[in-house]
């Protein structure tokens, strides 16, 4: 029994672990739809894969990526800003994937791709742990070696860049890590679903702490905990596990709202971003 549900399990806490720390990334850029964006472009190149009948971790990671690069590289050459780009692709990503699930030879309402869009408990195996696992060391080295710089980029960009910072190479890896997280994330979390552990962990670190450092240490273990926590209701109550995990980190953020300083008189006109 372990040997089935011990990959789901480790799988949980590095999926929540990784999404909260760079879900801190993505609130502080105010680019909350990052994650819907990168999660249906990742269960479209799932749908592609099925498709085409191709394995389906390449193409989601592909057009996960592709659309990391609209956001970055794209964006800056358009001129558009990067919420206006992601209004743009998400409907478009979603409707890519609903096309590819028409076309695929399987009947749409059983089609292996729809099983992405809730996760499923037993679906992880060893090769989605080494992914996340990856994606972890990748995004803890990544934010712990250039710290001062993602720093900057983070808090004030523009002067980053008058400072000599490259803030720009620092928040397009920041959007291909977010891809990447999201394609590791899909099978378990869903493709509906993944954004949750995206935007949910890192919002209650935010409650919880004025400090953007602080954020940092709290956003992954709060992340870890929602995807703990998600597996083992989803065990206990026979739940979809993205759903589930979803859940569990709706919960922790309330808690956070509750206990939160902000919630002190002193602290009530402060920004949701302070510098």
């Amino acid at each position: 029994m372990w040997a089935l549900i011990l990959p789901s399990l480790v799988a949980a806490a590095l999926s929540g672990a990784t999404s909260g720390l760079l879900g801190v990334c993505a609130l502080q850029l105010r680019l909350s739809a990052l994650g819907y964006a990168m999660a249906h472009a990742a269960f479209a190149g799932a749908a592609l894969a099925f498709w085409l009948d191709l394995p389906a971790l390449p193409l989601s990671l592909g057009l996960a990526l592709a659309v990391a690069a609209l956001l970055g590289p794209g964006a800056e050459f358009t001129g558009l800003p990067a919420d206006s780009v992601l209004a743009i692709l998400f409907p478009l990503t979603m409707a890519l994937g609903f096309l590819f699930i028409s076309l695929s030879p399987h009947q749409a309402l059983t089609s292996p791709a729809l099983s992405l869009f809730w996760g499923s408990l037993l679906g992880v195996g060893w090769s989605e742990v080494l992914v996340l696992s990856g994606v972890w060391v990748a995004t803890a080295g990544f934010l712990l070696l250039f710290r001062r710089e993602v720093w900057a980029t983070l808090v004030e960009r523009k002067l980053a860049e008058e400072a000599g910072i490259p803030a720009k190479p620092i928040l397009w890896a920041i959007l291909f890590l977010v891809g990447t997280a999201v394609v590791g994330s899909l099978r378990l979390v869903g493709g509906l679903l993944v954004y949750a552990l995206l935007s949910l962990p890192a919002s209650a670190a935010a409650q919880i702490s004025l400090e953007l450092r602080r954020r940092f240490l709290l956003a992954p273990m709060l992340g870890a905990l929602a995807g703990l926590g998600g597996f083992g209701l989803s065990f206990w109550a026979d739940l979809p596990v993205g759903t589930s995990i979803a859940l569990v980190a709706c919960g922790i953020f309330l808690l956070a709202a509750l206990i939160s300083p902000r919630r002190r008189p002193r602290f009530r006109d402060t920004s949701f971003f302070p510098g």
